[in-house]
Order: structure tokens, then C-alpha cells, then sequence
């Protein structure tokens, strides 16, 4: 099968054919019928400082699906042949504190999907049983179950804050920050305020409810944002802010342009170390609530996500701008480098329709 891959350490991506995917005692193989790409992707694509120490070539990437089980390991007792699933990145090893108190989502030695184990841009994926959430068909097409697990992100993020008739502030408009700017208006806040340096995702932004939108343009001060934020907020900072960039200058914008007394969520991944400007005047002073996720609470956040799509509370078609091939993934990379895409859908090639 044909398969994207980080075969060596360096900047760059390749398409090869691999065998198909061996299934162990736990685990069940899925046809691919959907994929989406992620940042991690383009991360690892980049090959920068994060990547660089948290993945080991070879791997095929790919995290985020939907497919139909064709195969069971021996162990497998809940899942079936024919079920259409996707599945929680996350594979966590179940015997740690965090584990073990109810935390999954902050297991201290996690294999993810794609990141340390092979994932889903294929035709196949083979993946442990624990991990798989069964979809109702009728109500998710592939090109949406796919987006539960980078949905869930957001979920997790927005839902953490009281949201009805506060202002919030989005920081970085790729689609997690455009899933939590959706999920903030169907949950009442006030006004969302959304930032990004490309007007493309800011088209997108307003088409998921922004209230306002602002491109400070690449040579802005974190207080530049900070003042427009304000300013947008009848002088005020806004009462919650959802760093989704990982951008130094939206990191300290986002300490800057919260109201006193507020709270910041950091959710975007700098592809480096990031200083903060003023810890005293910008956090510890502002008496600042500040809250930093990763992934979703497994499975806890799973539900709310099925929930608020089947029942159409939030809609994510407007952000699924481009389904694409494996074949085409360096111009599905290219696209989110360029800032002219939302959430890219990669569909397998080769043995669609075929069984193992």
C-alpha cells in the first residue's frame, strides 16, 4: 500500500509502498476511508525543534481518521468486522499515576498515532482495540468523523472556560482556533475576537462566527494585538483568551490583551522555546488564571465532541477546504504552509474498496 513516511531525520516527506499493517493480539486493522492532516503533521514535516526529539524515522504519519474495521487480533472482544470507527491518538500505557488516576490524557509515556507508531495516511492502520471509538455513519461522512480527534482539542480547550456573555480571544486561526471559535458562539460568549496573519483563515473565521478579526501582520508587537483586543473589547482586554498559534508574539500578546483578572489557555505548540516579555506586569500582577492542554480527556471529551457534531450544534464543513490524495501530500503541506487552506482531508489510495 501506498504510504505518506518520515523515512530520515531532515526537513521533508515521502510517499512509498510499505506492506500492509501486521495486527497484534489487541489490535484491529481499519481501511482507511478519511484522514486529515494536523500541525503535528506539518511539524514533522518541517522537522523542527519539537519534532526533531519526539519522532524516530521510519514512521508513516497520520493521526486523525475514519474507516471500517476488516480485521480483529485474537484478543479483540467489543469491536467488529464492519464497525466504522476512528480512534484516540493517544495509545497510553495504562499503569502510570496519571493513568491510574483517572488522567489518561496526561499519561507520562503515551505512543501516539503517527508520531511514534504508524498512522493513518494509508490505506490501512492498525490500532489497539482500547483505542477506538465507534461512529454512527448516518450521522458523521468520513471527511467530518475524521476531525473528531483535532475537534476534541478544541472541546476540551473552550469548554474549560465559562463562556456565556464573556469576550473571547482567538489567537491563531488554523482549525483548532477555528473549532473553538465555533464552539464559543454556539455556547454563548458574548463576542469572539479572532487573529491570524492570514486573510484566508480569517474569511474562514468570520464564516464560523467571529465577531471581529484582525491581521496584525507579521512585523506586530504582541501589544499591537493586545490593543487591538482592547479596542475591540470597548477598551477592555477580553475576558478569555485561547493562544491556538503557538507564536512567541501571540503567547505575550495573549498575557497582554486579557482583562484583568482573566484567564489564558495555551494550546498552540511553539516550534521553539518562547520567552515571556513581563511576568510580573503581564501575569502575576493581572492575577491571571493560566491553563496549558494537550489532547482531550479520554474518553470524557469524545462524547461532548459526538454530541455537539451529530447534533449539528456546530457544523465543521466550512472548514474542510481541500480533500486531497496520499499522493499529493507535499501540496497538501505546501497549502497550510501557505496559510490558503482549513482542514485538508487526505484520502487513501490503491486498495479502496479492497479487502486486506
Amino acid at each position: 500500500m501506498k504510504a505518506v513516511r518520515k523515512v530520515e531525520r531532515g526537513p521533508g516527506l515521502v510517499v512509498e509502498e510499505i506492506p500492509l499493517p501486521e495486527v497484534a493480539k489487541d489490535e484491529v486493522l481499519v481501511q482507511v476511508e478519511a484522514a486529515s492532516i494536523c500541525g503535528t503533521d506539518l511539524h514533522i514535516w518541517e522537522w523542527d525543534d519539537w519534532s526533531s526529539q519526539n519522532v524516530n524515522p521510519s514512521l508513516t504519519l497520520g493521526h486523525e481518521f475514519a474507516g471500517t474495521v476488516v480485521e480483529l487480533g485474537s484478543a479483540v472482544g467489543h469491536v467488529k468486522v464492519g464497525d466504522y470507527v476512528s480512534a484516540e491518538s493517544h495509545v497510553t500505557c495504562d499503569v502510570c499515576f496519571q493513568c491510574r488516576s483517572g488522567r489518561r490524557h496526561m499519561c507520562a509515556s503515551p505512543s501516539i498515532l503517527g508520531v511514534h507508531r504508524d498512522g493513518a495516511f494509508a490505506d490501512y492502520i492498525a490500532v489497539p482495540e482500547k483505542v477506538i471509538w465507534q461512529n454512527d455513519r448516518s450521522k458523521l461522512p468520513p471527511e467530518i468523523a475524521t476531525l473528531q480527534e483535532p475537534f476534541g482539542n478544541a472541546v476540551l480547550t473552550t469548554l474549560d472556560h465559562n463562556l456565556p456573555a464573556h469576550s473571547i480571544g482567538v489567537l491563531g486561526c488554523g482549525p483548532i482556533g477555528l473549532f473553538a471559535i465555533a464552539i464559543a458562539i454556539a455556547s454563548g460568549a458574548a463576542s469572539v475576537l479572532a487573529v491570524d496573519l492570514h486573510e484566508y483563515r480569517l474569511d474562514l473565521a468570520r464564516k464560523m462566527g467571529a465577531s471581529q478579526v484582525f491581521n496584525p501582520g507579521r512585523d506586530a508587537t504582541a501589544a499591537d494585538i493586545a490593543g487591538w483586543l482592547a479596542k475591540a473589547n470597548e477598551g477592555y482586554g477580553v475576558d478569555i483568551v485561547l493562544e491556538m498559534s503557538g507564536a512567541a508574539t501571540a503567547v505575550n500578546a495573549a498575557f497582554k490583551g486579557v482583562v484583568q483578572g482573566g484567564r489564558v489557555t495555551l494550546f498552540g505548540l511553539p516550534s521553539r522555546p518562547v520567552t515571556i516579555e513581563d511576568m510580573a506586569g503581564d501575569m502575576i500582577f493581572k492575577n491571571l488564571t493560566v491553563n496549558a492542554v494537550s489532547g482531550r480527556r479520554i474518553f470524557e471529551t469524545w462524547y461532548k465532541t459526538r454530541w455537539l457534531l451529530e447534533s449539528g450544534i456546530v457544523d465543521l464543513r466550512p472548514i474542510v477546504t481541500h480533500e486531497m490524495r496520499v499522493t499529493e501530500i507535499d501540496d497538501a503541506i505546501e497549502l497550510l504552509r501557505s496559510g490558503m487552506a482549513g482542514k485538508i482531508i487526505i484520502r487513501p489510495e490503491g486498495l479502496a474498496g479492497a479487502g486486506p
